[in-house]
């Protein structure tokens, strides 16, 4: 079998990683921007702020901020996915499986499915943001230019 530039493996080890990783990074971001921006409308980072669908919206400061929040963090991952999956055909992928899972834990937290417009529209953003970035940055990585000589040019 000949060699190939980028032969992949199935590991699904590694996957499993990257996403308990990602996920980890996501909620700990969150949290950050959360509290960050919390300082400004005088609030504490809750759950609440994290998986409630009803306290997100434009209507209150705290629904502003935590749109904020979400907005933010979804920049803050873009550089988690280069920095973790390092793959721009992943970044996607990556992006709506922590999506997914946040879907989950929520519907978990509320004990019912997120029925909120403004949930749906803050999060819909969020992926696009996060995955476009993600793809963008990951992509400028891989479409460097590969060194052929490592030796220092010699000006004759």
């Amino acid at each position: 079998m000949a060699a190939q530039f980028r032969s992949y493996v199935w590991d699904p080890a590694l996957i499993v990683a990257q996403m308990v990783l990602l996920q980890a990074g996501y909620y700990s971001s969150l949290g950050l921007w959360l509290a960050l921006l919390g300082t400004l409308g005088s609030t504490g980072p809750s759950l609440q702020q994290m998986f409630s669908d009803e306290i997100l919206g434009f209507s209150t400061p705290p629904g502003r901020l935590s749109m904020m929040a979400f907005i933010l963090n979804a920049l803050t991952c873009a550089l988690g996915l280069l920095y973790f999956i390092r793959r721009g055909k992943q970044c996607l992928d990556f992006t709506v499986t922590v999506h997914f899972f946040h879907l989950l834990g929520c519907w978990i937290y509320n004990s019912r499915f997120p029925s909120t417009l403004t949930w749906w529209l803050v999060h819909i953003v969020c992926t696009a943001l996060m995955a476009a970035i993600g793809e963008y940055l990951c992509m400028r990585i891989e479409l460097r230019e590969i060194p052929l000589n490592s030796a220092p040019k010699s000006n004759v």
